[in-house]
């Protein structure tokens, strides 16, 4: 028997009556000959009054007692969902990730999957069990304690699951109807596309594209599992949603697919460094083991017999999530104070915001650099940072010109034609 993974979101289960619209979906299914997997999140706001219970309680938290804490929603949904499929007659039952077991590293509210068996779930299909209803976002650590995947880690669960049991395809059901070429809130000349390969589907989720977490995306491009992103509000239909897939099933494709933006971003200039062997690695590294996610990096050019130094001396420009600025100020001043650095001062500006254009068709032609430069030139906005890849080219602006840059940048790839 095939085996199909669905996987709802929040709130595509925030209310009873959207717990049982979903269940008829998966009935349908069923009917269909499947057998299904269905991964559910927590109910809409449920996972953030949880987060919220724990702060207030223990500000300084056990990490292992905020698992056992937050799962616990999706515990509650699953077990809803199996009650609403009997009620339908569909032989169903739920699974909490330490009954499968989703076997997961140790570290907790950022835990990452290692292993997850089949043999359990196969057996109850095998007698009889049409769906097996399982909690998102949760698994088992080595310990044997509960733990978390992180925000999102519903759409990690179902891609592993989909992996690990072979699914002809993992479904992905949440609030919007596909992926867009770009925020239609932001662009209304967006287009919902039919197909996105896994490559443009990564870069777009790593630049702000809030429809799927990155990590599912890495996991369905690593194992070849067919995505597919689709409204649980609308009809169901065949060719409903966007198929997230290997390039080789995208018979053509545009230059470029998609406009990505991300508002939350920070510049950060690390004014007068030595300019020597070594340097990036010591500031970098400090970043990095500070927790901070860095971007952009930009190195200007060296200067030689600076007033107050010796030898050449540069600066060094780098982008960075603007939650994670103070970290990195905090996490280079530190080492300043260590002399693991030496430089004259940090700048960092907060008003920017990153804009990027994705596309695997980047790759066969050239020019697009060209046109993304000139056009915004065109609308007067000045770039301050670029940074590329074979397949997505980034730029910082002024956060005040970012709608701007989008909706130009729509239009100059004609992203709304097919």
């Amino acid at each position: 028997m095939s085996v199909l993974v669905m996987k709802f979101g929040g709130t595509s289960v925030a209310t009873l009556d959207r717990i049982r619209r979903a269940a008829k979906r998966v009935g349908t299914e069923v009917a269909k000959g499947h057998d299904v997997i269905v991964i559910v999140s927590a109910m809409s706001g449920k996972t953030n009054e949880l987060v919220g219970w724990v702060n207030e309680t223990s500000p300084f938290y056990d990490a292992r007692e905020y698992d056992a804490v937050v799962s616990s929603g999706e515990n509650v949904t699953a077990g809803l969902m199996a009650l609403t499929l009997q009620e339908m007659e569909v032989p169903a039952r739920s699974w909490q990730g330490w009954q499968v077991p989703l076997r997961t590293t140790s570290a907790h509210s950022a835990a990452r999957i290692e292993e997850i068996p089949t043999d359990n779930i196969t057996q109850k299909f095998g007698e009889g069990m049409r769906v097996a209803v399982v909690a998102g976002f949760q698994g088992i650590s080595p310990e044997g304690r509960i733990t978390t995947l992180g925000r999102g880690g519903s759409d990690t669960t179902a891609v592993a699951f989909a992996a690990a049991f072979d699914a002809v395809r993992c479904d992905i059901y949440t609030d919007v109807d596909g992926v867009y070429t770009t925020d239609p809130r932001v662009c209304r000349k967006a287009r919902k596309l039919d197909r996105i390969a896994f490559e443009e589907m990564l870069e777009l989720a790593s630049l702000g594209a809030k429809v799927l977490q990155t990590r599912s995306v890495e996991l369905a491009m690593r194992y070849n599992v067919k995505l597919r992103v689709l409204s649980s509000f609308e009809e169901p239909s065949d060719e409903a949603g966007t198929l997230v897939c290997g390039e080789e099933l995208i018979m053509e494709s545009n230059v470029v697919s998609g406009v990505a933006f991300s508002r939350e971003e920070a510049k950060v200039t690390i004014v007068t460094v030595a300019d020597k062997p070594g340097i990036a690695a010591a500031i970098f590294g400090t970043l990095s083991d500070a927790g901070v996610n860095v971007d952009m990096i930009v190195q200007n050019v060296s200067e030689s017999d600076y007033e107050g130094h010796e030898g050449k001396v540069t600066d060094m420009t780098f982008s960075c999530p603007n939650d994670q600025l103070k970290r990195a100020e905090k996490a280079l001043e530190a080492a300043k104070a260590e002399g693991k650095l030496t430089y004259d001062r940090l700048e960092a500006e907060t008003d920017v915001a990153k804009v990027s254009v994705v596309g695997i068709g980047m790759r066969s032609q050239s020019g697009v650099a060209a046109r993304m430069f000139e056009t915004l030139a065109q609308e007067g906005i000045n770039i301050k940072v670029i940074a590329t890849s074979e397949i997505k080219i980034s730029v910082l602006v002024e956060r005040k010109y970012m709608e701007l840059a989008v909706q130009a940048l729509h239009d100059a790839f004609e992203l709304e034609k097919a």
